[in-house]
Order: structure tokens, then C-alpha cells, then sequence
């Protein structure tokens, strides 16, 4: 009970990033540094705290890997929070949620892995979400939201290759890889933030700051933390379930506290893409089971 109840407040942390980010008075990519750079801080200390050592000998042998997935997760950190800046935090998350589209598209040429007939109807529903959601948005002349949900198509696209990436990376606890990772990220980010926004980073709003040290310390910190130590006891099917309280808290946060619209057009849309990604993601038979109650002997 206890590795679910940390993995569930670690979505519902994920979930309210759109809320954070819309106080930041900064851009894009100085959002991501900040956050990747404070949650790097955060995440170390932990890591001490817990007394447990980097091992540098795996850090060394999978040093490519580290640098190519470090690159995909402060592409989808940008991209993500560029998505949050033009559109609504329901149709930037709907537009993320698409990552699992792609490594399923982009696995059997990856990871050799073969789709099954269940995989590629779910990948066609989600296809189908999508063209909802982006036509609601065109029939609407809101060429805003169609930047966005791009915007947060391309996040999407960058955690997908962050995903299938981690797959080659061996030897190393996941909270050791977070913490490379992030620190990467945040060596990569700074000279792009330098050259492309100058020392604006400096300069930041009074107001912006606490919200900076909740995205840093909570959203990524402690959201990651919760993360990685809910799912070490937690099945498989535990977990894709659970993943969709991130999107759900979203789009309630965008519905009730931001009061951004959505179209019985784009809501159909949202469904058919969660529900065909959640559906690929659980085994039929088990899926039937836990709706039924049906304990496991009595198969």
C-alpha cells in the first residue's frame, strides 16, 4: 500500500507541472535548466542521505546512452513547457500522452520487439484521438492551440526516444540514472540558455521564484523520488494503471482551476487516446480480472 500511495502522489506532483510552469515568467529552456539543475540538487542529496554511491565504472560504460538520453529529456522538458505557453494544459498533456504511441510504433525497428494485433488497433484509436483533437482545433481558426499541441507532439516524440534509450542503459539504479541524467541536462541546457536568452535567467521576477523552487525541489525532486520508490514493489500492470492519475489530475487542473474549455470533439478525442494508450498497456485477461474481482486461482 505504501509503494502505491508514493507513486500516486508522484502523478498527481506530475500532474500539476502545467500549473507551476504558467507563474514562471521565463522561457521555455530556462525553465528546463532551472528545474533540471534544482532537481539534480534535490535528488543528491537524497541519494547521500540514503547513503548509497554513484558508481562511476557504469556511468563510464554507458556514457553515449547518458548523452543521447540526457539530450531527449531536456528537448521534452523544452518542448513540454512551450506546449504549456500556447495551448491549454489539457491539449499539451493529451498531445504528451502520445509518447507511448511512438515507442510502440518505433519498437519492433528499436527493440526488435514484434506488435501485436491489439498494439496496432490501439495505435489506429489513438491516431484517430489525435485527428479529433487537432480538427476541433483547426475547424476553431485557433492556430494557437494547433502550435501547442505540436509543441507538445515533439515533447512527446523526445520522451518516447528518452524511453526507448534507457533500455540500453545496464547496471544502474534508476534514481542514479535520474540524477546523471538530470545533471547533464542542465550542463547541456546552460550554454543554449546563455547564447539563445542571454542572462535574462538572472533578472527573474520576485514572484517567479517560489514557483521555481516547486517545479526544481517538488515537481521534479520529490515527484521523481516518489516515482522511483513507489514503483520498485509496484507490478507492471500496477503501474500503467496508475500512470493515468497524471493526465487525469491535468486535465481536471486545465477544467476547474484554469476553467480552459474543451469541445465534446476534443474530450472524445482525449478519451480515445488515453483509453487506446492505457488499453495497449495492461494484458486483456488481467485487465479483465481485476474488473471482475476474480481471484487468480480461480483461472
Amino acid at each position: 500500500m505504501k509503494s502505491k500511495i508514493q507513486f500516486i502522489l508522484s502523478m498527481i506532483i506530475f500532474g500539476t507541472i502545467g500549473l507551476v510552469v504558467r507563474y514562471i515568467n521565463l522561457s521555455a529552456s530556462e525553465r528546463a535548466l532551472l528545474s533540471s539543475f534544482i532537481g539534480c540538487l534535490f535528488l543528491t542529496l537524497i541519494f547521500f542521505l540514503m547513503k548509497k554511491k554513484i558508481s562511476w565504472n557504469s556511468v563510464k560504460s554507458n556514457t553515449l546512452i547518458l548523452f543521447l538520453s540526457s539530450i531527449a529529456l531536456g528537448g521534452n522538458w523544452v518542448f513540454l513547457y512551450q506546449s504549456y505557453d500556447h495551448t491549454t494544459i489539457a491539449n499539451a498533456t493529451l498531445g504528451y500522452y502520445f509518447a507511448p504511441v511512438f515507442v510502440m510504433i518505433l519498437s519492433p525497428f528499436v527493440l526488435k520487439e514484434q506488435l501485436s494485433i491489439k498494439k496496432i488497433l490501439c495505435i489506429g484509436v489513438a491516431i484517430i484521438g489525435l485527428v479529433l483533437i487537432v480538427c476541433e482545433g483547426l475547424s476553431a481558426s485557433n492556430t494557437d492551440d494547433i502550435v501547442g499541441l505540436s509543441y507538445g507532439l515533439i515533447a512527446a516524440a523526445f520522451y518516447a526516444a528518452l524511453l526507448l534509450l534507457n533500455k540500453f542503459i545496464k547496471d544502474m539504479g534508476k534514481l542514479e540514472l535520474t540524477i546523471i541524467q538530470l545533471g547533464i541536462t542542465a550542463l547541456f541546457l546552460m550554454p543554449y540558455v546563455f547564447l539563445t536568452e542571454g542572462f535574462s535567467i538572472l533578472n527573474v521576477n520576485s514572484s517567479s521564484i517560489p514557483f521555481i523552487l516547486i517545479l526544481g525541489i517538488v515537481n521534479t525532486g520529490i515527484g521523481f523520488w516518489l516515482f522511483f520508490s513507489g514503483m520498485e514493489k509496484l507490478k507492471g500492470q500496477s503501474i500503467a494503471m496508475l500512470s493515468y492519475v497524471d493526465p487525469f489530475v491535468a486535465i481536471l487542473i486545465s477544467a476547474i482551476f484554469l476553467q480552459e474549455q474543451m469541445t465534446l470533439i476534443q474530450m472524445l478525442g482525449g478519451t480515445l487516446l488515453l483509453a487506446s494508450t492505457f488499453i495497449s498497456e495492461v494484458r486483456s485477461v488481467n485487465f479483465l480480472r481485476h474488473l471482475m474481482k476474480i481471484p487468480s486461482e480461480q483461472r
